[in-house]
């Protein structure tokens, strides 16, 4: 498994989402920690007890949460203790857990933000071309700005120096976020060819895709750098689910 290289997040990604009073916390079944929805994924558990992960938390039926990274699912699921945490939850069914479980909670999670990217595309919310993105973010109007994982590092620095103009945050060192997909991925996602480069000026739309970023960044054990204030608008409700 590739971990994506750590580098310091924007101030508008680099805060994880918090539960709001309106939003219905859910609980770790490995830490017992409590966070939103929005900070954690869901495993759905299938009738006849078998686990998948539920990238989108749309699958109907029971479902557990877990906040952790793949190598503690991976360690989790070595030593029993995902599937005895399971096993108190669910006491009913007989759980068959696959054994590369944190491969495919990976692999659904980065085909979920592959998926909401592609809908901005579709929605014309999505800012392409290394011209148009640094005029943009030159004239403040860029809320999120990514890079593909290949991203050369001259690319990737003339942008986000456009962008720390734009938001008159010079010799702060703030930075785009590498994703970590690479041009290839994005570019199938995106229906374009060689997507290097891409950012939000809306933001809500920026949000929408910071929620499914977050999930794959902290699952793949991505450092986070110091948190300031979070610029969003805050999150369109979330639609709760008969969850433990």
């Amino acid at each position: 498994m590739r971990t994506p290289s750590n580098e310091r997040l924007t101030p508008d990604i680099a805060e994880a989402p918090q539960a709001r009073a309106s939003e219905p916390e859910r609980r770790c079944v490995l830490t017992g920690e409590h966070g939103g929805r929005a900070a954690l994924v869901r495993l759905a558990i299938s009738p006849d007890g078998l686990v998948l992960p539920d990238a989108h938390a749309k699958a109907p039926g029971r479902g557990a949460w877990i906040g952790v990274t793949a190598a503690e699912l991976d360690n989790a699921l070595a030593k029993g203790k995902l599937k005895g945490a399971l096993a108190r939850a669910f006491k009913t069914v007989a759980l068959d857990i696959p054994a590369d479980l944190p491969s495919q909670v990976e692999g659904a999670l980065r085909r979920a933000l592959a998926e909401r990217l592609g809908l901005e595309m579709r929605s014309g919310t999505l800012i392409l071309g290394t011209q148009r993105i640094a005029e943009t973010a030159r004239a403040g109007g860029v809320a999120l700005l990514l890079h593909a994982s290949d991203a050369s590092e001259d690319g990737r620095k003339k942008l986000d120096q456009a962008w720390r103009v734009g938001n008159d945050r010079e010799g702060t060192g703030d930075r785009g976020t590498i994703l970590p997909l690479d041009r290839a991925s994005l570019s199938v996602a995106l229906g374009r060819d060689n997507v290097v480069h891409l950012a939000l000026g809306d933001s809500k739309a920026a949000e929408r895709v910071r929620i499914p970023l977050l999930r794959l960044l902290h699952f793949l054990g991505a450092e986070q750098g110091p948190t300031e204030a979070d610029t969003m608008d805050e999150r369109a409700p979330l639609r709760p689910n008969d969850e433990i």
